[in-house]
Formats: C-alpha cells, structure tokens, sequence
C-alpha cells in the first residue's frame, strides 16, 4: 500500500498543503474548524509523519520526552497519557521515561544521555537545582512541571503548571463553606522535596485567616511520600491522638484514598461527620464510594502549552506559565 502523503490528506479536506503542515507542524495559523477537519482526515487515512524527512527539511525530528519521578502514582500516569495523546494529534511522538527521584537520573535526562534527537525535554524533577542548569545549552529546550520545579525557572527553562497556593486556598474555603471548622491537613512533609507540601500548606493558612479561623496544630498531619498508605497512616494517627476534626485537605488525591480507607475501617461517615478534598482530580477519583471533592490540575491545558512553547520557531525567555484549576465539587 503506498504511503499516505500530506497532499493527500490536502486533498481529502480540500485545503493547500501549508495549511496541513501548519497542523502537524504546530505552526502558522490555521482555524479550529479547518484543524478538526485535518485531524479527522489524517486519522481516516492513517497519515504518518515522515520524520527523518521532517528532520533535514526543519531541523525538528518530532520526538519529545517526557521525563517524570514514578508512573506507578495515577496523577504522574495520567498525566503521560494526557499528554501524549495530545502530542499525538500534532503528529509528535513521546518518549516516556522516569527517574524514581533520583538525582543522578534527572541530571542525566535533563541533558538528554540516552537519548536520540529531541524537540524538547519535559520534566518533573524533585532532586534538581538551580546550580544544575548553569551552563546548560538551550538545545533540546526544556520545560518543567511540577511544584519542586518552580525555582528551576531560569533564561532558558520554562515552568507550566497552576498557582497551588491560590488552589489550595480555594479548596479549603470550598471545605469552609460546607461548614467545616476545624479541618485537618494530610501532607505536610519535614524533609526531602517539600515545594509542593508548603505551598498548598501556604494556601491552606492564607483561606483559615481569611475567615478568622486559628490554625491548631494537632490537625495537621505530616507525610513522607505523597501515596494511599501514608495517607491511611495520617489519618490514624489523628484519630488515635482524639484529635476532632470535621474536614480534611489531602495534598494528594492518593493521599485522600488512603485518608477515606481509615476513616471507613473506623465506620467514620463521609461526607456526613467529615468532609474530604483531594488534589490532582485522578480518574479513580470519580468513582470512589464515599466521593470526595478535589482539584484538577488542568493537565489537558498543561500539554497545549507546553507543546505551543516547544512549536514556537524562535525560542522565547524562560518564565512561568499559568494554567488554570478548578475545584470538582462532589
């Protein structure tokens, strides 16, 4: 069977070439109406990109890597998933990889060791700092995610990702305004990567003061990874205290699943005596009994523009970009 061209797929939706190419490039403008009808037909006719054509004609082999700590984790998994499919409807493969956190490996990645030629690297590190991108050369580009990557943010290291401090502010005030006051936090960390735990703990503060509530210690509850089990533990630990508590902001939609496991063994009602929230907005999520509300994080929004800032011709100054959250109200 021959192979299908970018002229054929012209043809079939009865627009010039460039405008294809636009649309798989992730270049030039075109409308959404004509990009819907693109994509319908490269995917009616199963066009594939020639990429070592691709590669001599601009200089772009169309292969990004998308590098983060632990897929085993639902949000880090659906985030990969969300992402390359994105990636799949601008014509460009991903490469997966993932480093547990461990240093060596980020250091490795963000260089791009063991790796073929590269559009850009996008990478969730824990272990990475400042110091580790001196001198480091713009090619292949790189973007961050994550909150641990926020001080990475430099002249040539772009960070996507929401405000967690607005967002967990925003979530504690949705557990206020279900009437709870005295609600417990599930992630504070004391060592290790702790950016993501003191900036949805900063959120959490700045929504109690807000309302005129007084933090209390005994309800908050620390971690030492972000997971169903030390969740559970977190929670168990609160309730063999006698600390009361009548709503509880989980770090983590993991940590929420664990959270909502011990407070069931302890025949505690949900949502009834204690309102749960979670951060991430993980499938799972949707279909726990008893629900919990949560955060999403905007993942589809994250991967367009983190592919617009890779397709972008002439490379832009690092900074950071804003996505927007929502709470998911349940």
């Amino acid at each position: 069977m021959a192979r299908v061209t970018l002229a054929d797929v012209a043809a079939r939706v009865g627009v010039s070439a460039k405008s294809v190419s636009n649309v798989v490039n992730g270049t030039g403008w075109v409308s959404n109406e004509v990009r819907d009808r693109i994509l319908e037909a490269i995917d009616d006719l199963g066009y594939r990109p020639n990429l070592a054509a691709r590669q001599l004609r601009n200089g772009r082999s169309g292969l990004i890597a998308l590098v983060i700590p632990d897929l085993r984790e639902p949000y880090f998994a659906e985030f990969a998933a969300r992402f390359v499919t994105t990636a799949q409807h601008r014509s460009l493969t991903v490469l997966v990889a993932q480093t547990g956190g461990d240093r060596a490996a980020e250091l490795a990645m963000m260089a791009g060791e063991g790796f073929p030629a590269l559009d850009g690297i996008v990478m969730s590190p824990l272990r990475l700092t400042p110091d580790d991108l001196t001198g480091r050369s713009t090619t292949p580009p790189l973007i961050v995610i994550g909150e641990q990557a926020e001080a990475l943010i430099g002249p040539s290291v772009h960070h996507v990702g929401i405000d967690n401090v607005s967002a967990a502010a925003a979530a504690t005030e949705h557990l206020i305004g279900q009437g709870c006051r005295r609600i417990a936090v599930v992630g504070l960390q004391d060592s290790g990567p702790s950016a993501t735990s003191q900036l949805r703990f900063d959120g959490y503060r700045q929504a109690l003061t807000n309302a005129g509530i007084e933090i209390d210690t005994t309800l908050l509850a620390s971690v030492g990874h972000f997971n169903r089990a030390e969740g559970s533990v977190a929670v168990q630990r609160l309730l063999d205290a006698g600390v009361d508590f009548d709503g509880l902001l989980c770090f983590s939609d993991s940590l929420a699943l664990g959270a909502l496991y011990t407070l069931g063994s302890a025949r505690i009602p949900v949502p009834a005596s204690v309102r749960v929230m979670g951060f991430d907005g993980i499938e799972e999520g949707r279909f726990h009994i008893p629900t919990f509300s949560t955060v999403d994080h905007g993942v589809e929004q994250a991967s367009d523009t983190i592919l617009d800032i890779l397709a972008a011709p002439n490379p832009s100054p690092g900074t950071q970009h804003r996505v927007p959250y929502r709470i998911l109200a349940r």
